[in-house]
């Protein structure tokens, strides 16, 4: 039974290490889900490759983190994947709204008079999608530091 521990701590420390250095290059990327109005199309495309950039490192991230949880506790990581699964599908609808406004990059300008309904639909959906996608990746953050104090911090200090 001792080696079964001994194992499971190990396999706990290696999960956290990679999880650590994920977490450095993911800061690095540094993207924030603020919606600016630019209307160019060169800003959008920039803005959806950093996107998919920081939501690759992100998906790693998570993956981690349920590696992770897994070691500790079956159940919970299960719950944690499921938590994994609606950001990607929030990622994936967010790049498909910024997909469409680097298409007509016009829409996203406020200052526009004449938007149409369409228009100022995308625009609110971009900004509701982005709250989602941030509040659900801090509450991802929020679970995993709960998880972490609760059943990881005395085996892995």
């Amino acid at each position: 039974m001792p080696e079964d521990t001994e194992n499971k701590q190990k396999s706990m420390k290696e999960h956290s290490d990679k999880l650590a250095k994920l977490g450095m290059d993911l800061s690095k990327i540094q993207f924030s889900y603020k919606v600016e109005e630019k209307t160019s199309k060169g800003y959008w495309q920039k803005r959806i490759e950093n996107f998919k950039e920081y939501n690759k490192k992100a998906l790693e991230y998570y993956n981690q983190v349920f590696s992770l949880i897994k070691v500790a506790d079956k159940e919970e990581s299960e719950k944690f994947l499921l938590q994994i699964s609606k950001f990607r599908q929030l990622s994936l609808s967010l790049i498909e709204i910024m997909e469409k406004i680097q298409e007509n990059p016009s829409i996203i300008n406020s200052k526009d008079r004449q938007q149409s309904q369409w228009s100022r639909e995308i625009k609110n959906n971009i900004t509701e999608q982005s709250n989602k996608c941030l509040q659900h990746e801090r509450d991802m953050n929020s679970y995993f530091r709960d998880f972490y104090e609760k059943h990881l911090k005395d085996v892995l200090e």
